[in-house]
């Protein structure tokens, strides 16, 4: 019987990789940041330590992977939203596909946001890689500046702070402070609230739009839902 790394060999270098951050991100899921050993992932795909190490080059590259795999799955997430001749409706689908994203993938939103690795920090070229997972909302902030719907201003501060917004409703939720029965109402109210204050004079303010709930992801509770509250 084949080792996960026998069969990601057989695909090439973007699968061994892969196979190798799946496996480190879900030994930081169930054991926590002590389990994140070269030797420990090593064993669990079935390749030697040198494999990683050559990929890596140690624990801070791996984490530094790690990192930038979730902005770029983050990214990724963000360029699949269709596009809307209406400009407010994608950036607000844009909202719902970073909720949507954040509860798919809690691990690596806590790799991102939460320091699941102490020691990491990340580089400003990481950090870089990190600010283009946004490219797309601060297109979809200024079409609505174009098109007249937002008032004139600076698109990539305003996606800022629309980000911090939605980045802290999500923060709650996948804490288990907001429960799944209000979380996406909730989310949607504050996203709203927040769009009305950039419209342009004169334009009608809408009701918040109501979005089906991302499905939760099975380790959600497992990492946050200690001390959930309503």
């Amino acid at each position: 019987m084949n080792t996960p790394y026998q069969d990601a060999q057989r695909a090439g270098q973007a699968a061994v990789r892969a196979v190798i951050l799946d496996h480190a991100i879900d030994l930081l899921v169930t054991e926590g940041p002590a389990a994140l050993t070269m030797r420990r992932i090593a064993t669990g795909i079935g390749s030697s330590t040198k494999v990683l190490y050559t990929m890596f080059g140690g624990k801070e590259g791996l984490a530094d992977a790690l990192y930038r795999e979730g902005f770029a799955r983050l990214r990724r997430a963000q360029e699949q939203v269709p596009p809307d001749d209406d400009p407010l409706a994608r950036l607000s689908a844009l909202g719902v596909a970073y909720r949507a994203h954040a509860l798919a993938e809690p691990a690596y939103y806590r790799v991102m946001f939460e320091q699941a690795v102490p020691e990491y920090r990340p580089s400003a070229e990481a950090l870089k890689d990190a600010e283009s997972a946004f490219d797309t909302s601060v297109a979809a902030v200024r079409a609505c500046i174009d098109a007249g719907v937002f008032a004139p201003g600076d698109a990539h501060e305003i996606s800022k702070l629309i980000w911090a917004a939605a980045h802290g409703a999500v923060s709650l939720e996948i804490a288990g402070h907001f429960p799944p029965e209000t979380a996406a109402r909730r989310f949607d109210t504050l996203m709203a609230l927040v769009g009305r204050a950039f419209l342009a004079e004169g334009h009608p303010h809408t009701r918040p739009q109501q979005h089906p709930h991302p499905q939760q992801h099975p380790h959600q509770d497992e990492q946050h839902g200690q001390g959930r509250t309503s």
